[in-house]
């Protein structure tokens, strides 16, 4: 982001002054630089002379109210921010749009590691890949067992019929984006459609977990710090973040993967299998993964849907780009999925 973009996100005079009148710590002049972020939302780090925070704020131009919802974050962090799920300190929440142009919220900056890709875990011996995961998954279990409603987080989300309205939701969106019919996503479709559980569990689901949306201690490679990136979390079955952890760790993250550096998990032996994250899961959580290959279907089935929306978008705006990789990549991923659900233990998903 160059300075004229920098400026353009976040104005420095006005956050100033919104900071003086908000935020009883200010002290002094701010400086403001970029972390990250360019299509989803954006994050800078805003320091003083007596305090390092984090900004976070939607992306530059249209975005969808539901998916940028700044106050969702906020609320969530804050939320738990006295639990046992580890999550930056929140400072304060602007609502006022004539500040930034739009909402907004300050965070605590919390220095560590975020394990992107095999570089950035370079640094772990084979038995400290294998303590990351399990805390990786250790989290998991423990933000799905916050009492929401004793947090305040009871009117995050609806979490009866969830699964079903997941299922529904991503049919739906194959029907809008899709550049062309694919067999193997319609079989699908009608497979999951008629899989979902009797009964499912309730809790805060991040919906998007993985070692890319947490950081991790420079001193200690196996504890993590930080829970990132809470734009997609709401209430409801807390085995569909499971179920996209284990198929981001399988060969649907391969295939989402392939034209970028390595997942953190390829190359150290010391990280474990699949398998091991399903079964750790279950003994920390107590939960059945009875019907995770339901989840698991559902996970890969939606990658493949994102990426047809992604596909969709760049032959709207870019029509002479060369989109072959990205459609072998949909194909494939959609052929995944229903192997996934032919050799499933749960009857209903084998067709």
């Amino acid at each position: 982001m160059n300075s004229d973009q920098l400026a353009e996100a976040v104005p420095v005079a006005s956050l100033s002054e919104w900071i003086r009148s908000n935020v009883s710590t200010a002290s002094g002049p701010i400086t403001v630089s970029h972390l990250s972020g360019g299509s989803s939302n954006l994050t800078f780090r805003v320091q003083d002379d007596a305090n390092d925070w984090v900004l976070r704020r939607p992306p530059v131009g249209a975005f969808l109210a539901t998916a940028n919802d700044m106050g969702r974050e906020y609320r969530v962090q804050t939320g738990l921010q006295d639990t046992d799920v580890p999550v930056p300190r929140t400072v304060a929440m602007c609502e006022d749009e004539s500040v930034l142009g739009v909402p907004f919220y300050l965070m605590d900056f919390v220095d560590g590691i975020v394990y992107s890709d095999t570089d950035q875990v370079a640094h772990l011996d084979q038995a400290q890949a294998l303590a990351a995961s399990d805390e990786l998954i250790d989290v998991l279990a423990r933000l799905h067992a916050v009492d929401f409603e004793a947090v305040g987080l009871g009117q995050l989300g609806k979490p009866a019929g969830f699964l079903e309205r997941q299922v529904n939701r991503w049919c739906t969106q194959w029907e809008k984006s899709k550049q062309r019919d694919l067999s193997a996503i319609d079989e699908v479709a009608e497979r999951l459609k008629r899989s979902i559980p009797t009964h499912t569990d309730a809790s805060i689901v991040h919906g998007d977990y993985s070692f890319n949306n947490t950081m991790w201690s420079r001193t200690d490679p196996s504890k993590m710090v930080a829970v990132l990136d809470w734009e997609m979390s709401t209430l409801g079955d807390p085995l569909t973040d499971l179920g996209m952890v284990s198929v981001y760790w399988g060969e649907a993250g391969a295939l989402m993967w392939r034209s970028r550096s390595p997942q953190p998990h390829r190359l150290n032996p010391g990280f474990p299998s699949g398998d091991h994250l399903l079964a750790r899961y279950e003994a920390t959580s107590g939960r059945s993964l009875r019907d995770i290959d339901v989840y698991r279907v559902l996970a890969v089935f939606k990658l493949s849907i994102i990426t047809e929306g992604a596909l969709a978008r760049i032959k709207a705006t870019r029509p002479d780009d060369d989109t072959t990789s990205t459609e072998n990549t949909i194909a494939e991923l959609a052929e995944l999925a229903l192997d996934l659900a032919n050799a499933s233990s749960v009857a209903s998903l084998r067709g």
